[in-house]
């Protein structure tokens, strides 16, 4: 249960001071199996109260809880889909003058805002190496609006807006690559599977001076048409795939691949979802071959 107000903690303003200093909330509303909360969670473990979250309309827009309740043991601004990144650089700017540059700012945003509507915003403050922490929970489609397709749904991927008769037949957006080449301090990949790995790179970012971008592979049941207890096994079979690598790049030269599992095939991994029971032999073999060239560049390019 969430924890409730105590009216005899409320303030002549309306608000609960000592509930808000607290840092003692708990619950959501995402769905079961959510890897968004997962991820969350132990980011903060790492980050700690001296942070500010700027989260967009999406998935953690509307699961935080409903008033006077919520998830967040930090301050949680809610903005519109394309001002991620604008508002978290005027949040940034605000606590530099006020002299709190020990605080971390963090922009947490699903794929929707980050591939697609908050691209501009996005390379804007990434250009400007602006001290933020930019976080993408990536489920690879708009899950909280219905399953629509993103550029970050992949190729052969079943969605509300493309079904049986025309599966999405572009490949995904590699938004790290776009991100590396504006040779940001520091980029990485992360997964609800591995946590001590995705733990070290949050504090990596957190330490790490300018703008930095962390990109999470981001099981959901629903859109994924997975069971809500598979979700960690479909975040490791994504990395054990090598569909989704876990890397991380400096200075958008320095390459090194921080897991290295015992690789399964594509098949595996895509087998445990119903967005992909359409996909034919000959897709699945494509799917296939797109990955191994994408993993052979990635072992070329730490080399």
């Amino acid at each position: 249960m969430n924890k409730q107000f105590d009216n005899n903690s409320v303030g002549d303003d309306g608000r609960d001071y000592e509930f808000c200093a607290s840092h003692d909330f708990y619950g959501h509303s995402a769905c079961p199996g959510c890897g968004e909360k997962i991820l969350f969670r132990h980011m903060l473990d790492v980050l700690g109260p001296e942070t500010v979250m700027v989260v967009p309309a999406g998935c953690a827009a509307v699961t935080d809880g409903v008033f006077p309740h919520s998830l967040s043991p930090v301050p949680y601004l809610h903005v519109p889909f394309g001002a991620t990144a604008s508002a978290a650089a005027g949040v940034r700017a605000g606590l530099d003058m006020t002299g709190r540059k020990d605080v971390t700012v963090v922009a947490w945003a699903g794929d929707g805002a980050t591939f697609d509507i908050g691209m501009g915003a996005l390379s804007a403050i990434a250009e400007r190496n602006e001290n933020i922490l930019y976080v993408c929970y990536d489920n690879e489609a708009y899950m909280n609006t219905g399953m629509q397709r993103s550029s970050a749904t992949p190729r052969g991927c079943w969605t509300t807006t493309t079904p049986k008769s025309r599966l999405k037949e572009e490949p995904k957006k590699d938004i790290d690559a776009i991100m590396i080449a504006h040779r940001i301090p520091y980029l990485a990949t992360g997964s609800p599977a591995y946590l001590d790995d995705f733990k070290a790179k949050v504090e990596k970012a957190r330490d790490t001076d300018g703008f930095k971008f962390l990109h999470l592979i981001s099981p959901c049941p629903p859109g994924w048409r997975s069971d809500p207890s598979d979700s960690i096994k479909l975040a490791r079979l994504a990395v054990e795939s090598r569909v989704f690598p876990l890397y991380e790049v400096r200075n958008g030269v320095d390459y090194k691949i921080t897991m290295q599992p015992e690789q399964c095939s594509v098949s595996e991994y895509t087998s445990c979802q119903g967005r992909f029971a359409y996909l034919k032999s000959e897709d699945s073999e494509r799917l296939q071959a797109e990955t191994d060239q994408a993993w052979a560049e990635l072992e070329r390019k730490e080399k």
